[in-house]
């Protein structure tokens, strides 16, 4: 198809970020970053939570409707007998539409694996892998390093391959080493510390200290931070990205569903924490979330696992957190009722355990249920945290939208070298 598009590799500089979790916060970071050094971004992130067009963002907005139907109408004139998957439909779509939009960079999230996705045909100037963990087992392979290997084929020979975490299996550096990538890794050849309500970055080539707090919550942000931060040092010399640009793009950084805390302005209202954490390795890290933001009430969760995800693995990494359990419906081919997910999860926890028809009315049921020091989680899947967002929206629980940080029309890439 992209032969038939007549589609080269991009001539400006390319992330490429691969994982199991933190793809979308890695993602998420290297773009404010860039933003905030005033270079003009396209990012392509999978799934979405209510609008399809949040998969394809050039800088500070979503791809336009008219931007959109273009590049399908120029896809659907040149696929003739070709057959295209949505998310090859979706990924075409993204790549059409970024060639045309004038920018400086491109960080494109793989949306599955690595070495198959469609997102592979790009050839990035960094691979980030962010971690490795069980999930898409069916498509990726039953055992930590057959899903390794799988993400770890985004690496290209004399190109970065950057790993963004202490326990990433052998293979990775395996793979990377025997293509001729160079080795990045958290740790190593770059790291983190945290200093008191600071912390510090260092790098190949940038020393970073006194960096604010990343904007997104938890532990795990850190080496997320980190992570972004030391692919964007290898395409410096192609592009200006200050230091103030990167302190600045942790403050702002923003990214719906990943511990995301929505707090009501009564004050006799209950706080929110939306978090599409589906896998055990995810629940996991909210898990510690939770612990590490102590409240003075109880944990109320609103709960959506669809049938191909690991609900009990998922739920063992839970039950200890939360006070009352209700389990609502997810849609589709992959979707799992509600009563069948009350089972499995009544079966493993001691609290309570109640099914609901709909998200809308585990929503209902856990707001009419807490009091006003106690916090309704949201988790389990973008398909559940997604109808919630729309939920909240229409009870006025939702804080008014941020407005864009750069509106600028658009220019020449601005790229050195």
């Amino acid at each position: 198809m992209l032969d038939r598009l007549g589609w080269q590799q991009p001539k400006i500089p390319v992330i490429t970020v691969a994982g199991t979790n933190g793809k979308g916060s890695v993602s998420a970071y290297c773009a404010a970053i860039m933003a905030a050094a005033g270079l003009r971004v396209g990012t392509f992130t999978s799934p979405h939570l209510r609008d399809y067009r949040e998969r394809i963002r050039i800088h500070d907005r979503l791809v336009s409707a008219v931007e959109l139907v273009a590049a399908f109408e120029t896809i659907e004139a040149a696929r003739g007998e070709v057959g295209l998957t949505f998310f090859e439909f979706n990924t075409l779509a993204a790549l059409l539409v970024f060639d045309s939009a004038g920018l400086d960079a491109w960080v494109l999230e793989i949306g599955m694996g690595g070495r198959l996705d469609a997102v592979n045909v790009v050839d990035s100037d960094v691979a980030v892998v962010v971690s490795i963990g069980f999930d898409h087992q069916e498509y990726l392979g039953a055992t930590l390093e057959a899903i390794a290997r799988e993400k770890a084929g985004i690496f290209r020979r004399g190109r970065p391959a950057l790993l963004g975490s202490r326990e990433m299996p052998p293979i990775v550096e395996e793979m990377a080493r025997s293509i001729g990538a160079p080795l990045k890794r958290l740790g190593a050849e770059f790291d983190y510390l945290r200093e008191d309500t600071a912390w510090r970055f260092r790098g190949r080539l940038w020393d970073l200290p006194r960096l604010p707090a990343p904007a997104l919550i938890g532990d795990a942000q850190y080496a997320n931070a980190a992570t972004a931060i030391a692919a964007l040092e290898e395409i410096s010399a192609r592009l200006t990205i200050p230091a103030a640009a990167v302190a600045q793009g942790l403050r702002e950084v923003r990214l719906a569903g990943r511990f995301q805390v929505i707090a009501s302005a009564a004050r006799d209202a209950p706080t929110w924490i939306l978090d599409v954490a589906h896998n055990p390795a995810a629940a996991r890290v909210l898990a510690g979330n939770l612990r590490g933001h102590p409240h003075g009430g109880r944990t109320l969760a609103v709960c959506g696992i669809l049938s191909d995800k690991d609900a009990a693995g998922v739920v063992a990494e839970l039950r200890d957190c939360v006070d009352a359990w209700w389990c609502v419906s997810t849609e589709g081919e992959r979707g799992r009722g509600a009563a069948a997910l009350a089972d499995a999860v009544a079966a493993l926890v001691s609290a309570p355990v109640e099914a609901a028809e709909s998200i809308s009315a585990g929503c209902t049921a856990a707001l009419a249920y807490a009091d006003t020091k106690d916090r309704i989680l949201v988790f389990g899947s973008f398909h559940v945290v997604g109808p919630a967002i729309d939920w909240l929206e229409s009870r006025d629980l939702l804080p008014p939208p941020a407005l864009p940080e750069y509106t600028a029309a658009p220019r020449a890439p601005h790229v050195q070298g």
